[in-house]
């Protein structure tokens, strides 16, 4: 179908000429048509190619030519006139070419634009399949509701230093981790990947407590000599004995502080004085380590900065902000609480965000 209507098109520049000549003949001398011939460029610049609307042009204004010799209209009395016709032929011609050339242009950025943008799609699909894969499987708590998500920023790069994590201890408790790594390229990327499998070995090494773990990683980012920042918080689960109150213990390298979210709808910042960042200091000084309770019905949300640091917002105003939308949609399951932060962003922002999401059940 489309081969048949481009051999129409070309055929039809053609066809006028071959109209303005029949037309010519058929009303006999003295019905000046010749000046139609212009329509047969002014066609062709409308599909085919610039070489191709030259050649019409050209055979525009031969046509006007012999036709205004079939007239007989080259007198010394028609000479202005006919030398207009002539020169309005010409100047069609260069409309026709200029006019071609416009849309050949506009043709071509348009497939470039959908090249590009097809490419785009392609990169993006790639990184974004290559974030959940770093990401690994959905984390998962024996005995507890979790839930996690992860959101590229607005920079175009579907992948960035944020991750969430929950494996297995050795003695048959549960480590949590939220990070963020400086960057929201490949090689923040490709560190917390590094970072996140770091963590999981020294934690099946025998560093099964939040500040012992992070003190030995911070050991070995030392001894690595990555030029990079992170921040982390690493919590215990413990749900061994099936009690109904969980303990939980946890330190903070530099990380936005957890948020306990109670049975009763209060939301509480689990804000205490936050260890240096991995990486900031010289390795190996000890690290601070904290304890409360998850009781039945209680919420842990685990976040990073890109939740509460936003452009036109303050961390103050963003942790408030968290706060009450915690408050209020907290007691939802929680899947729907993560969803419920993302969708009340109302868009993306500069900064990656990973959410992590425990409950334990009533």
């Amino acid at each position: 179908m489309v081969n048949g209507w481009g051999r129409v098109n070309a055929a039809l520049p053609a066809a006028a000429l071959v109209l303005v000549v029949l037309a010519e003949v058929v009303s006999g001398r003295g019905q000046v048509v010749l000046g139609l011939a212009v329509i047969a460029p002014l066609v062709a610049a409308t599909s085919l190619s610039r070489q191709t609307t030259v050649a019409y042009s050209a055979a525009a204004f031969i046509v006007g030519t012999l036709l205004g010799l079939y007239e007989q209209q080259y007198t010394f009395e028609t000479a202005v006139a006919q030398s207009v016709r002539l020169l309005a032929l010409v100047l069609a011609g260069v409309l026709a070419v200029t006019s071609c050339e416009l849309r050949l242009r506009r043709e071509r950025q348009v497939t470039r634009l959908g090249a590009e943008a097809a490419a785009t799609r392609a990169v993006v699909r790639t990184s974004e399949s290559l974030q959940r894969a770093l990401l690994g499987a959905a984390p998962q708590v024996p005995g507890l509701e979790v839930a996690a998500r992860y959101l590229p920023g607005d920079q175009g790069a579907q992948v960035g230093g944020d991750w969430y994590d929950a494996f297995p201890l050795p003695d048959g408790r549960t480590m949590l981790v939220i990070g963020d790594v400086a960057g929201h390229d490949a090689p923040a990327a490709a560190t917390m990947a590094q970072t996140r499998g770091m963590l999981r070995a020294l934690a099946g090494s025998g560093h099964t407590s939040p500040a012992e773990l992070l003190t030995a990683l911070d050991c070995v980012l030392a001894g690595l000599s990555l030029d990079t920042l992170l921040t982390v918080t690493a919590v215990t689960v413990d749900v061994r004995g099936g009690a109904a109150d969980v303990p939980l213990r946890w330190s903070n390298a530099g990380h936005p502080p957890p948020i306990l979210v109670h049975a009763d709808g209060g939301a509480e910042l689990l804000e205490r004085t936050p260890d240096r960042l991995l990486g900031a200091m010289s390795a190996g000084s000890p690290r601070t380590e904290h304890e409360t309770v998850l009781r039945r019905g209680d919420l842990l949300m685990l976040y990073t900065d890109g939740l509460v640091e936003r452009r036109g917002m303050t961390l103050d105003d963003g942790t408030a902000w968290l706060l009450r939308a915690l408050s209020r949609i907290g007691g939802e399951q929680v899947d729907r609480v993560c969803d419920g932060l993302l969708g009340a962003l109302g868009s993306r922002g500069d900064d990656d965000i990973a959410l992590l999401a425990i409950r334990n059940p009533r």
